[in-house]
């Protein structure tokens, strides 16, 4: 039973709860949690958890969730993590705090993708659902919103410093999501009449004197030009001193930045890039893609005209390219678990090794010392032979490896010297990687 992790859909935002709250300790904790499962399997449905997860995973059940309950049990507190097998990902938590530590229930929830969340039918039910647990388990406040958004506002800190944000939390209305809870002191920190006249989607006061916020129908388009509207116009009315056009600019800056943006690469290194993008956080993605639209790689250097080739100056040419052949060996010996492609020798094996450089910051974690004597010869030789499998090179061997020259055409190229470039810095990886050489060497082979 594989569960689908958040992690392995491409990054994309998603939607997350956070819902902290206190639980009676001298209570049964069966009992305690009743109406937290109850609302649970009410009304999450399509993206209801399939796992559950103690010491070990287990298909969902009540029986299964008391058992990894009871595994997870360490001293004072408890906890589990509740997936889903099947679309959408589901990163669900449950944590609990037993005496002598204070009481306490946390329940974190990430779904992704956010655009799941797109219909209002479904947003209505998550919406039931966590009336139902704040209606029964109080909270000074509670929220669901776009993960990415949430980042560019600056939570949980909102522009103050750790020690603060960590001394008076949530005291006073620094934001407003998509869904919000406001415990009773909150309430009465805004003035209860103040909040239940504000002007949002829902506004619904709980039994425990808590009030339900939710500022739009549907969660996925809390970027639109509307829903940023009723979002600024619902804080500047919780927050009189707030300037309603300041936050709507603000607003409207965040969505500037997560607005999506068609990929536009360099067409030679479009493979590389695209998954350089996959590597960023989501919340930076669009900005990612814009930055690598507009950024065009230097035109290889590393080549003479064939007429300026300089004569081989060993003394047994067959034994230097068969020492150069022996050096790209060590290349796939050191690739070969990372990127199985390494032993084809192809142009897409390049591109895949571009990447595995860029992803593991190749110049930066590894010696420097090691990358000269070991991984720039390999590298470049290895280059050098996939010049020479593809477009025909020949090898026209020097003593000195970075005047070592694969001859294409009425192009000799040194790939020994693109790799020493390549590894000086991580965008040298992607200025002077090994795909666009041979891209370029492809096309002036005549």
């Amino acid at each position: 039973m594989k569960r689908l992790s958040v992690h392995d859909l491409k990054p994309e935002d998603r939607l997350r709860l956070e819902f902290d709250t206190v639980f009676d300790q001298q209570a049964a904790l069966e009992k305690q949690l009743e109406p937290f499962l109850q609302a649970l399997e009410e009304h999450a449905d399509e993206w209801m958890p399939d796992v559950v997860n103690g010491k070990r995973q287990r298909k969902y059940s009540r029986p299964s969730f008391w058992k990894a309950l009871e595994e997870r049990r360490d001293g004072n507190t408890s906890g589990l993590g509740l997936y889903r097998t099947r679309w959408p990902a589901l990163d669900m938590s449950l944590s609990l705090w037993f005496p002598p530590l204070p009481p306490k229930l946390g329940i974190f929830i990430n779904v992704k993708p956010l655009s799941f969340f797109a219909l209002a039918e479904r947003c209505h039910d998550f919406i039931e659902m966590v009336r139902a647990w704040a209606s029964h388990y109080p909270v000074t406040h509670a929220m669901a919103y776009s993960s990415d958004d949430m980042i560019l506002a600056g939570a949980p800190n909102f522009g103050r410093d750790d020690e603060t944000e960590y001394r008076d939390g949530f005291d006073r209305i620094y934001e407003v999501c998509w869904l919000n809870v406001f415990g009773p002191k909150l309430v009465e920190t805004v003035g209860r009449e103040r909040m239940l006249s504000t002007p949002a989607h829902r506004v619904e006061e709980l039994p425990n004197g808590s009030v339900l916020l939710v500022t739009w129908p549907t969660a996925a388009d809390f970027a639109s030009k509307e829903a940023r509207l009723a979002q600024a116009r619902a804080h500047a009315h919780l927050r009189p001193d707030l300037d309603f056009d300041t936050l709507v600019r603000s607003l409207q800056e965040r969505s500037a930045l997560l607005a999506p943006v068609q990929p536009r690469f360099h067409p030679d290194l479009a493979p590389l890039l695209s998954r350089v993008v996959d590597r960023a956080a989501s919340h930076q993605r669009q900005r990612r893609i814009a930055e690598l639209n507009a950024w065009h790689p230097p035109e290889p250097e590393e080549w003479r005209p064939a007429d300026s080739a300089l004569p081989p100056d060993v003394a047994d040419v067959e034994r230097a390219r068969e020492h150069y052949r022996t050096l790209a060996e060590h290349l796939v010996a050191l690739l070969h678990s990372e990127v199985p492609s390494v032993f084809a020798a192809t142009p897409e094996s390049l591109t895949d090794a571009d990447f595995y450089f860029w992803r593991e910051d190749f110049p930066k974690s590894r010696p420097r010392q090691a990358l000269d004597a070991h991984a720039v010869p390999a590298i470049g030789a290895y280059l050098g032979e996939v010049l020479v499998r593809h477009l025909g090179g020949q090898w026209i061997p020097r003593q000195k490896l970075q005047e070592a020259q694969v001859l294409v055409g009425d192009r000799v190229w040194l790939p020994f010297l693109r790799a020493q470039r390549s590894m000086t810095s991580r965008q040298a990886l992607l200025d002077y990687s090994l795909t666009l050489l041979f891209r370029s060497a492809e096309r002036h082979r005549g």
